[in-house]
């Protein structure tokens, strides 16, 4: 007769061995699985402060104010302010003329309604309409702050792109104006530099030193920069130790310009203090149905 626990002593050996394998397994691989303490500290982003968030965005709009060509009242251009762009709080009229569209980017539509930032005009009465940034220098809701060309470096970078332009096909796209000051006998207030989309090409058009002492158009100097035609491009305008240089980037162009010096401001006696614009000033008073329509992705102000 066989001896029960001589029969299954093998046995129940062989299951003890299986257990104490799994179990070893087990906890080996839970041991693997499971992330180890460490004493590393993880590095956290730094909050960026209010300086870089304002200057990541494509428009500051506390640094300039819009004019759309609407009778304020007065038979001049209305002004809209920055508080009423950023609660998208610019009426039905108003929203006609400037308008944000899905891609963030900014619509500038214009065309003569007679109601200039001057006052109001008839047709063909030599004033033009305009849907415009005008820059406050600093953010400080003035007029009469302003900055000099004879100290710093003073840089206006726009990003646009025209839809189109009918009349005569030209539309001011950025300027550096002057303002008069009347402490230095200075009583007008000079479109210094102007740039313009004309029919697809982008034109400067820049006052010289005139013979008397105001800068005025009698001393308007022009060159063509590059064809940008309906394609997105970028014009800089920079006053630097004086002086007055551009660049033009054009991606869909092949056009990319290193900074070209055009005029030493500061070394012909120009004693004005002036101001960044950007938009679609344009150039047509004939009619009240030709219009012009441009578009602003980003436009970025740096003083130092």
């Amino acid at each position: 007769m066989v001896n029960i626990k001589t029969f299954y002593r093998p046995l129940l050996s062989t299951l003890f061995l299986i257990t104490l394998s799994l179990l070893f397994v087990n906890c080996t691989a839970s041991e693997e699985d499971t992330p180890q303490e460490t004493s590393e500290e993880i590095p956290t982003e730094e909050e960026p402060n209010e300086e870089e968030e304002e200057q990541a965005k494509n428009v500051v709009w506390k640094n300039w104010y819009l004019s759309v060509p609407i009778n304020r009242g007065n038979g001049k251009a209305t002004s809209i302010y920055y508080e009423a762009i950023e609660s998208d709080a610019l009426t039905t009229d108003q929203k006609k003329y400037f308008y944000q569209n899905e891609d963030g980017s900014y619509t500038f539509y214009t065309h003569f309604t007679g109601y200039t930032t001057s006052g109001e005009s008839p047709l063909n009465g030599g004033k033009y309409c305009r849907t415009e940034l005008r820059e406050y220098w600093r953010g400080n809701q003035s007029t009469s702050d302003n900055w000099p060309m004879t100290t710093g470096t003073h840089l206006l970078e726009s990003t646009l792109r025209v839809n189109h332009c009918e009349g005569n096909k030209q539309t001011y796209i950025a300027q550096i104006h002057g303002i008069k000051n009347d402490d230095l006998g200075l009583k007008n207030s000079p479109a210094t530099v102007k740039a313009q989309w004309y029919d697809g090409n982008i034109v400067i058009e820049y006052y010289q030193k005139p013979d008397t002492g105001e800068w005025t158009s009698d001393g308007d100097e022009k060159v063509t920069i590059g064809r940008v035609d309906n394609e997105k491009f970028t014009i800089y305008l920079k006053i630097e130790e004086g002086k007055l240089l551009y660049k033009l980037v054009c991606v869909a162009k092949n056009i990319d310009t290193d900074f070209i010096t055009l005029y030493d401001y500061a070394g012909n006696g120009y004693r004005y203090e002036n101001y960044f614009k950007t938009g679609n000033y344009f150039k047509w008073n004939s009619d009240y149905d030709q219009s012009a329509e441009v578009v602003l992705y980003s436009v970025k102000t740096t003083h130092n």
